[in-house]
């Protein structure tokens, strides 16, 4: 005997969103295969022209304001050259485990030995020109940010005399415009050589992909002249002496977490900086200062953990520049869970001495 009951399809079709997230595509019960519409290639056979994008890696991760600026010449290349004659290549300062084909990237050189955190501008420079020579970009697209990208851009323009436009805020193939004059003053000029474009000019929700190739520089790269810099190193501090909106990870701790001494305990393993929602802080368990919010501080670390922490609207906002958040809480349907990058549901702190316990272990094993 037949079942009426509907079934779906063990073979369900799925799909991976811009966030890199599994989605299943349920069928409906008259549906035996939906197929998924699939963005088409963008990139030339034969490109007549290239654009270049430079910008630095993070951990081997881009930041959003670098992902916008390579869909911001991906949408270029068809608008300022005839359709299927120009092609965008990326030049990766440090390592790279994403992909780019989905923010339109055609060809991705990748130098891991130029990580930001080292001050090597001469170094950075001589690779650049080496890009520049390979390609011979009609215009190079850099992330105008304090990595080093907007600096990189700045001393490429001194040296070989481009035309530059920083903080680029408006960009069509016609004209670009910038501020001028702290801000009161709004310019509209032609599109110049270098454009150092501002964070959230662009949406990097594209109609199509790009092949992202991996490629290398042709040839050894040669400095010049011996650099006038010696790079001194980094000098850490305490993550707790770290300044919420300049934390690279944070902890933030809400009502639902009642033991104050194993979050300290779990930030410091993490080497990360303390936070806490708005009702936490009432309660007295953490400092004003320590308020994550919309009437507290705005972060944007790569990490964020919120444990314990519903997700209020005025948190919300207060975190809605951070890379990946991460949600431990017992509601499932909690507004944190929503926004959350991946959640665990459950006890507080039950799950955070699981993960003591475990950072324990790894470290102990990488000795």
């Amino acid at each position: 005997m037949t079942s009426p009951i509907q079934r779906l399809s063990a073979k369900r079709t799925s799909y991976t969103t811009d966030k890199n997230i599994k989605r299943i595509v349920l069928e409906s019960p008259n549906t035996t295969k939906k197929q998924v519409t699939s963005k088409p290639v963008r990139t030339p056979e034969n490109p007549q022209h290239w654009l270049l994008v430079v910008a630095h890696s993070d951990a081997g991760l881009l930041d959003d304001h670098a992902h916008q600026t390579i869909a911001a010449a991906a949408i270029l290349a068809d608008e300022l050259f005839e359709k299927n004659k120009a092609a965008v290549a990326v030049l990766i300062m440090g390592g790279l485990h994403e992909d780019l084909s989905k923010l339109g990237a055609d060809e991705v050189i990748v130098m891991p030995e130029l990580d930001f955190q080292k001050f090597q501008p001469d170094t950075e420079l001589a690779v650049l020109h080496q890009a520049i020579a390979q390609y011979q970009p009609q215009h190079i697209f850099i992330p105008d940010n304090a990595m080093g990208d907007g600096d990189l851009g700045r001393r490429l323009s001194v040296k070989t005399q481009k035309t530059i436009a920083a903080k680029v805020v408006e960009l069509t193939k016609h004209h670009i415009a910038h501020y001028e004059q702290g801000g009161s003053k709004i310019v509209f000029t032609n599109l110049p050589e270098i454009i150092l474009l501002a964070p959230n000019t662009v949406e990097t929700s594209l109609p199509f992909i790009g092949k992202a190739a991996t490629k290398n520089l042709v040839g050894n790269v040669q400095e010049n002249q011996k650099s006038s810099y010696k790079d001194l190193g980094l000098d850490a501090i305490e993550a707790g002496q770290t300044a919420l909106e300049e934390a690279d990870c944070v902890v933030s701790a809400g009502n639902g977490v009642a033991d104050i001494t194993t979050i300290v305990t779990l930030a410091s393993l993490l080497d990360a900086s303390i936070g806490a929602s708005r009702v936490a802080v009432d309660d007295g368990k953490f400092k004003r200062e320590q308020q994550v919010g919309a009437t507290g501080k705005t972060v944007s670390a790569s990490t964020y953990f919120a444990i314990g922490i519903s997700g209020a609207v005025q948190h919300l906002q207060g975190i809605k520049d951070c890379r990946h958040v991460i949600a431990i809480n017992k509601d499932a349907s909690a507004p944190i869970v929503k926004r959350a990058d991946l959640s665990i549901i459950g006890d507080a702190e039950d799950i955070m001495q699981c993960l003591i316990q475990a950072i324990k272990q790894a470290k102990e094993a990488h000795l």
